[in-house]
């Protein structure tokens, strides 16, 4: 069976039951690709379901991409498609705020396992077989966030640093294999990150967010387009910009008047 027979191709979603990686996959399904979505609560049914409309095909794999077992399940699935894969958009990732000292360490390891080693593990895999057939479109969801040093959000923070960093040293080595590796780079965005992340009393849980599906749009077209980074909205491109050639304890300093528990009642 040729590719034609089995449609445009096919898209491997990850974070994919809400927000911006729910938008991600609606753009790929609206584009004819089929999609593999994957998440770690049982929401990621009903997304599939949405996602259906598009007339595409939808599997949804409920499991923990914090561990190595978890994203073992979502390679068993794409090997049972018989599929090659076209698009990966590793958008799974955990936020978690409050002091650092005053954390859950589970809690804190769990943003970490998620972001950064279930992130590596799963990019590892799926790049080889991309590299291996010579093309394949990497899109990795980072963060301005990762620009400045996040004072009660210090763990998050830390991983999206990582994964910005990571995506430019990936696309680097990728450069002359037709595979493609894009960085999103959102600000605040309006999902249920916050209130997962026990945030909506600081000021950047009270404060106007970005539309999940305009966020998604512009990092789907770039990935397309090959496109090395991408920071959504021109405010983030500000931010993004000064953060740059800022101190990096005056950001610290600046984020904790956004992040510290309570700052959103002032």
């Amino acid at each position: 069976m040729d590719r034609n027979e089995l449609g445009k191709g096919l898209a491997v979603i990850t974070g994919a039951s809400t927000g911006i990686g729910y938008e991600l996959a609606k753009c790929a399904a609206q584009e004819g690709y089929d999609l593999i979505i994957a998440a770690d609560e049982t929401r990621i049914q009903q997304a599939a379901a949405s996602l259906k409309e598009f007339g595409t095909s939808v599997q949804a794999i409920e499991t923990d991409l914090s561990t190595e077992d978890g994203v073992d399940r979502l390679m068993e699935a794409i090997e049972a498609s018989g599929r090659s894969v076209d698009l990966l958009m590793a958008n799974a990732g955990r936020g978690l705020g409050k002091g650092f000292l005053d954390q859950d360490f589970a809690e804190a390891r769990k943003v970490v396992d998620t972001k950064i080693v279930g992130t590596i593990y799963l990019v590892q895999q799926v790049g080889n077989l991309m590299r291996s057939r010579g093309e394949g479109r990497i899109l990795l969801t980072g963060s301005i966030a990762g620009f400045m040093p996040g004072s009660y959000q210090a763990v998050y923070n830390g991983t999206k640093a990582f994964i910005n960093s990571f995506s430019f040293a990936l696309r680097e080595e990728l450069k002359e294999t037709g595979v493609t590796v894009s960085c999103l780079m959102p600000g605040a965005t309006d999902t249920k990150f916050f209130e997962r992340a026990d945030l909506m009393d600081t000021s950047v849980g009270q404060a106007k967010k970005d539309d999940p599906a305009d966020v998604a749009k512009i990092g789907f077209d770039a990935m397309m387009d090959g496109e090395g980074d991408i920071v959504s909205g021109w405010k983030n491109k500000l931010q993004a910009a000064v953060a740059n050639v800022t101190p990096a304890s005056i950001l610290a300093h600046q984020h904790a008047k956004m992040a510290e528990p309570g700052s959103g009642k002032e």
